[in-house]
């Protein structure tokens, strides 16, 4: 119980950030150098002043001795420690070669300065000891030696004056401290810890030797939101997000806003903890949140590492981690929580591979374009075919599209990719038309990037229509309603645009984005795509039933067709048919095929029509 009081002592001081490394050990070898220059001057001074030798060696004892602890084998405990008797010794080998004059003991002060730069305990409460211990027992031995002013009548208690003063530095000292941290280690919008402080917080908890996890909280689509309604707009919604993220800590753990758009958690405990709290954040940062211009909802993405899971326990170890672990949140969909495990490092390596060779794919003629056909459910007749692209690797062979595709959409290029698959799919389908004699209809999807990103896409469409001599009427293209979510009176421009040119409009995944009803109503279309999630549970789930009842009795309430997606078995197809859905895809019809096999089929089999 004695032996942990001093941990316990220790445990109650406020505690400020720890210095970096690099900044540390530069502060210390310019306060080893300045103790050794001491030595050498008051020794030089001991010798001028004719002192004699035993007075200037132990002035170099007292002096240099203490610097053989503040060498790097030590901590920095005491490696502060050792610099801070040196120097204080120094003060007091000056007031005693000096005669105990008044001038003599400013040096204590500006000593206390120097040690303030290690920016912790042990250094001031040195300095305390030392001052209060050195006018007493050498004041009581000496009085003469060290108060010149006469105070040697009660050396004690010129000691305890002293001691005071030199306290009264240190407390202004590290006032300072703690005031200049408070400013620079807190976000300056939402209040939270930054990065520093969140760094300093996990090492302290990390050098207790428990369970460490954090939490690496990135906003979905965030830049979306600033640039469609402004960054005030942005900073209002951070602002709510900071506080409800406050929400969903324990007392004890530690938000901060590290990024832009991006929040991390430390949490003192292991990675089910750590779950806990993050799921308790994806709900919570779910709700819409009411800003001035009405509702706004967004969702984040979670990455968790442990200190379970780490070979070096530090900071930054954790931090990148869990940075990877979000990173593939995103890549699997986005809103979702991912727990750190081995190989992420590796996924996160290829996955910038591939961002590299996707980005001259398209000009190395490793992308080609598959065809799926398009099934009238009445009478089982082609009505047209969707293009899809496909990425041939010549290193990895075939890489799923559900791979690529948001890696596309994540680095921009998409609006290549979608540019080329555009041109590639309309002088398909005009090759398709002359040959058959029948209209091929076409169907080609469009990222929400190519709205947003500068591209016209208008012009884009009517460039590659004019290219390949495609009718504008045999075209649709296909869009997600998240087209939408940002500057969405623009988009709805443009499609508008596009349909007056005669193209149809498809809203694909229909049901699965930012609720399906209340934004068909500004989305000008002309098809809905029922979502394979949907369809998969047929025929026998019965919430699967419900829900493309009421999507095939809105859509003819519209005036709208429907074509459902990932038909796999007959009785998917005969539910969709009994439920009155138009048209349908999915692979009991066909797979998505390479053009010269798809027109094969197209040739031997059942004619197109429209």
């Amino acid at each position: 119980m004695i032996l942990e009081l001093p941990a316990r002592a220790a445990r109650l001081l406020p505690s400020g950030r720890r210095l970096p490394e690099e900044v540390w050990q530069s502060r210390h070898r310019a306060i080893v150098r300045l103790a050794i220059g001491s030595a050498f001057c008051l020794v030089l001074l001991a010798w001028v002043w004719g002192f004699g030798q035993p007075a200037a060696v132990a002035v170099l004892a007292a002096v240099a001795g203490p610097l053989l602890f503040a060498l790097p084998r030590f901590g920095r405990a005491t490696r502060s420690a050792a610099t801070t008797v040196s120097l204080m010794a120094a003060c007091g080998a000056l007031v005693h070669l000096w005669g105990g004059v008044t001038e003599a003991h400013f040096s204590f002060f500006v000593m206390i300065g120097v040690v303030a730069l290690y920016q912790a305990w042990v250094p001031f409460g040195i300095a305390i000891v030392v001052v209060a211990a050195h006018h007493g027992v050498v004041g009581t031995l000496f009085p003469h030696a060290v108060f010149g002013h006469g105070g040697n009548a009660n050396p004690w208690l010129w000691a305890g004056i002293h001691a005071a003063f030199v306290l009264a530095a240190s407390l202004a000292h590290l006032s300072s401290w703690r005031l200049n941290e408070e400013q620079v280690l807190s976000d300056p919008l939402t209040g939270l810890a930054n990065r520093t402080l969140l760094e300093e917080f996990t090492h302290r908890l990390l050098a207790r030797g428990g369970a460490v996890s954090l939490l690496f909280i990135d906003v979905d689509d965030f830049k979306a939101v600033n640039d469609g309604r402004g960054h005030a707009t942005g900073d209002e919604l951070l602002l709510v997000l900071a506080e409800r993220l406050r929400s969903c800590v324990r007392p004890g753990d530690v938000v901060a806003r590290i990024g832009g758009d991006e929040f991390a958690v430390v949490v003192d405990g292991g990675p089910e903890v750590a779950r806990a709290v993050g799921e308790r954040a994806l709900v919570a940062l779910s709700v819409p949140v009411p800003l001035d211009d009405g509702l706004l909802t967004v969702h984040c993405s979670i990455g968790v590492a442990a200190s379970s899971d780490v070979t070096e326990r530090t900071a930054g170890a954790l931090l990148r981690n869990a940075d990877l672990a979000m990173y593939l949140a995103k890549a699997q969909g986005k809103n979702r929580l991912v727990v750190y495990a081995d190989g992420m490092a590796e996924a996160a390596r290829r996955r910038a591979d591939l961002a590299q060779d996707l980005a001259v794919a398209a000009g190395a003629g490793q992308l080609e374009v598959h065809y799926q056909p398009t099934i009238r459910l009445r009478d089982g007749r082609t009505t047209g075919f969707e293009a899809l692209v496909r990425w041939n690797h010549p290193e990895r062979g075939l890489i799923p599209p559900v791979e690529f595709i948001p890696l596309a959409e994540e680095t921009g290029a998409i609006d290549g990719i979608g540019a080329w698959v555009l041109r590639q799919a309309l002088r398909q389908g005009a090759a398709w038309t002359a040959e058959t004699g029948d209209p091929v209809r076409m169907a080609v999807n469009l990222s929400p990037r190519q709205f947003h990103d500068g591209s016209d896409v208008i012009a884009l469409v009517v460039a590659a229509l004019e290219e390949t001599g495609f009718p504008a009427e045999q075209l649709t293209l296909e869009v997600t309603e998240g087209v939408l979510v940002r500057d969405g009176d623009a988009v709805v421009a443009q499609l508008q645009a596009l349909r007056a040119l005669g193209i149809r409009i498809a809203i694909d995944d229909f049901g699965t984005g930012f609720s399906g009803l209340s934004y068909l109503r500004h989305l000008p279309a002309d098809i809905l795509k029922i979502d394979r999630s949907f369809v998969t549970d047929l025929p026998r789930g019965r919430s699967a039933v419900t829900l493309i009842t009421s999507i095939v009795e809105l859509a003819r309430t519209l005036g709208l067709d429907i074509v459902a997606e990932g038909v796999e078995t007959e009785d998917q197809r005969r539910a969709l048919a009994d439920l009155d859905c138009g048209s349908a895809q999915g692979y009991l019809f066909a797979r998505p095929e390479p053009a010269d096999r798809a027109g094969a089929a197209l040739a031997a089999g059942v004619p197109v029509r429209s």
